[in-house]
């Protein structure tokens, strides 16, 4: 059998392969995982769907590949390929929208009505994640799951999704007929390539999918969010010496007590307060959507670019938990071994540049989140105490958020309360 690039879950649907565990003549299990595949910030293990012997390789590591390649050719493995040969495509109805044809809506040069209609079939030989009762209903709306983009854990499919698909459909209605005016607003003309050689010696090199996720993701952030940044600086003085004085008693648990850490701690009690901070904009329903859990991601500087892994019910772990799951997170990330369940799923973002020694930036939001909080470098300045002036250790902060849902004084509330948390940060959080 032919062994293809099944689709992973969701932004798991092509890459670049960055290792080959097998080779000809290999006798694999199923299960067995057959390449490592570098897809966004990920990079995600391919396991066998059948047991046999390897026959054939047919990628080498740097080639890029995508759902429905070929990755190896399996021996003896005749049975278990039956078993995960591609399902029949069921035909999709237009439902909701009878009124309008697909000829139609070609002839109107609209691609987004289009791929309301008739978003492209994902290629794979398994049937998408879902429950019976969701298999049912579409079955009986003589819907293909397949079309439907899964919005929980590995991409499965739930009930919203499919009502989602079917409002989509309904409001395609609409969209058409205003097809031809925004296709000619929205058009832009490509970029003019520009030999830059002819001014002196250059070298060039291929973008990685890592660098090209980052960039597609910070031009969809920047340019869909009213980016707003409030900046402050919190009086860490006292929190150095609860570090100070705390720092070998974790050490013997196997945790490192950095400021990041008490920074995750105040966060929760701060975002308590004002939860409009830990929230999305469901953009499909006009709906703010206010998040009970606290989980946070964490922008890790790795040598192929920024990667923000997920560090989840922070709210529910003591420091000195939140201490090891970050350190082990860290490392993880910097190996290239988090999967994609870890990146996904936060409420909120820090992004500290302060072991590299930045000061004030302007963090970007990390949709779909709606706030994002930068810390800088602490530094001892003289600061004015009690009438007096006294050396204290500054940490910068910046805290950048969506302007649609979050108003300049909620975001100076929202700095104070922060400020006031560190500066006053209780030692009884500190205990082991």
């Amino acid at each position: 059998m032919d062994v293809k690039l099944p689709n992973l879950g969701e932004g798991a649907d092509s890459g670049t392969i960055v290792s080959i565990m097998v080779k000809e003549g290999d006798k694999i299990a199923a299960g067995q995982n057959l390449i490592e595949l570098e897809n966004g910030k990920a990079v995600v293990a391919v396991p066998s769907p059948a047991g046999g012997k390897i026959s054939n390789v047919r990628v080498k590591v740097g080639d890029k590949i995508s759902v429905g390649n070929v990755i190896v050719v399996i021996e003896g493995a005749a049975e278990a390929g039956a078993r995960v040969s591609e399902p029949p495509v069921a035909p999709v109805k237009t439902f909701g929208v009878p009124e309008i044809g697909r000829s139609e809506l070609v002839q109107a040069g609209e691609t987004e009505v289009r791929d309301l209609i008739e978003p492209a079939v994902k290629d794979s030989p398994f049937p998408p994640p879902a429950s019976p009762s969701v298999r049912k209903l579409a079955h009986d709306l003589g819907i293909d799951l397949r079309r439907i983009k899964g919005s929980e854990h590995g991409g499965r499919i739930v009930l919203g999704d499919l009502r989602s698909y079917i409002d989509r459909l309904q409001k395609a209605a609409s969209a058409s007929t205003k097809a031809p005016a925004r296709q000619s607003e929205t058009s832009v003309a490509p970029a003019a390539q520009v030999d830059f050689a002819k001014w002196g010696t250059v070298t060039r090199q291929p973008m990685t999918s890592l660098r090209k996720t980052i960039g597609r993701r910070m031009v969809e952030s920047w340019t869909t969010i009213p980016h707003v940044t409030q900046f402050d600086e919190a009086d860490i003085s006292r929190l150095m010496e609860l570090r100070k004085k705390h720092k070998s008693a974790y050490e013997v648990v196997g945790a490192s007590l950095t400021v990041t850490v008490f920074v995750l701690r105040a966060l929760v009690d701060t975002l308590k307060k004002h939860p409009i901070f830990n929230a999305s904009i469901d953009e499909t329903k006009n709906e703010i959507v206010l998040k009970d859990y606290f989980h946070f991601g964490i922008a890790v500087d790795t040598e192929a670019g920024l990667i923000v892994p997920v560090i989840r019910d922070v709210d529910k772990k003591s420091m000195a938990q939140i201490a090891r799951d970050l350190s082990n997170l860290a490392v993880k990330t910097r190996d290239r071994k988090v999967g994609l369940e870890d990146l996904v799923g936060g409420s909120f973002t820090i992004s500290n540049q302060g072991g590299i020694g930045g000061a004030h930036f302007t963090p970007i939001v990390n949709k779909p989140e709606v706030a994002i909080l930068g810390l800088g470098r602490g530094v001892v300045k003289a600061a004015v105490k009690s009438g007096k002036i006294e050396p204290a250790t500054m940490l910068p902060l910046c805290l950048s958020y969506d302007h649609r849902l979050i108003d300049g004084g909620s975001a100076a509330r929202f700095i104070k309360d922060f400020l006031t948390t560190l500066e006053e940060f209780s030692e009884e959080n500190l205990k082991v």
